[in-house]
């Protein structure tokens, strides 16, 4: 997940009483509410036991996901994107733009834990922190995701006395403003186009009505690459691909009968 692979390299030093940095700690970061690690804690508040969940740590969450209208897309636009054979068109109908807000949670034992992992990660925030993704590798869809920190609070937690600290605990309140996107579906790919003109004043009778003219249009791509419109300097049709700059020859045919 985006979200999560932004805070998934977060390290703090420990410092001696010299001020040199003698260990450092990388920040273990898991999806799941702060209260399952709490409550761990109660559990076994001295950490005695060999088990997977320490601190410091931090956690995320989505705790809701709201339409955001104000980033609506055409309905009909599509993301079109040509498959390996080169003669098959993937087509994707836009995204629809929804907001996911996220609570970072960051729990400690000590302040200066705390205090090492947020000033990681606030500084970036301004309040909006841009990243581009590759939301749908088969489609070369790549986009430019917003997360913006909309709210901070902080918790400073005993157990009985403010002598025995419980934990310290930092929630971060973000939004990203993502996109969810439909199903991929594929069509051929038209590369000729044949007209025929009859010879009628009755739209009715059009189909046993003569051909007095007829043009066919095909793509034009010289051995360079380049748009052609002259035929004897095309390259075979089989060979031009739907996303080649290619230019349009016309052919025109009279007087059919």
């Amino acid at each position: 997940m985006l979200f999560g692979s932004l805070f998934n390299d977060v390290l703090i030093d420990r410092i001696n009483e010299a001020g040199d940095a003698v260990d450092t700690l990388k920040v273990p970061l898991s999806y799941g509410p702060k209260d399952r690690y709490l409550v761990r804690l109660q559990e076994n508040p001295d950490l005695l036991r060999q088990i997977n969940q320490v601190l410091p740590r931090m956690s995320f969450e989505i705790k809701s996901v709201e339409y955001d209208r104000d980033r609506k897309l055409n309905t009909i636009g599509k993301n079109k994107n040509l498959t390996n054979s080169g003669d098959v068109l993937g087509y994707q109908y836009n995204p629809v733009p929804y907001n996911f807000n996220i609570d970072l949670s960051i729990l400690a034992r000590n302040a200066d834990d705390a205090c090492r992992i947020v000033e990681q990660i606030l500084p970036f925030f301004k309040p909006e922190w841009t990243t581009a993704i590759n939301l749908i590798p088969e489609m070369g869809i790549v986009m430019d995701i917003p997360i913006v920190l909309k709210n901070i609070n902080y918790e400073d937690t005993y157990e009985a006395s403010f002598n025995d600290r419980y934990a310290i605990i930092w929630n971060l309140q973000f939004v990203l403003k993502g996109y969810l996107f439909g199903p991929i579906s594929t069509q051929g790919v038209i590369k000729t186009i044949d007209i025929n003109f009859h010879e009628t004043n009755c739209i009715e009778n059009y189909i046993d009505a003569p051909t007095v003219e007829q043009v066919i249009i095909t793509p034009g791509l010289d051995a360079n690459g380049n748009p052609t419109s002259n035929a004897s300097l095309s390259i075979p049709l089989s060979q031009i691909e739907a996303n080649s700059n290619y230019g349009y020859i016309k052919d025109w045919f009279t007087n059919i009968g």
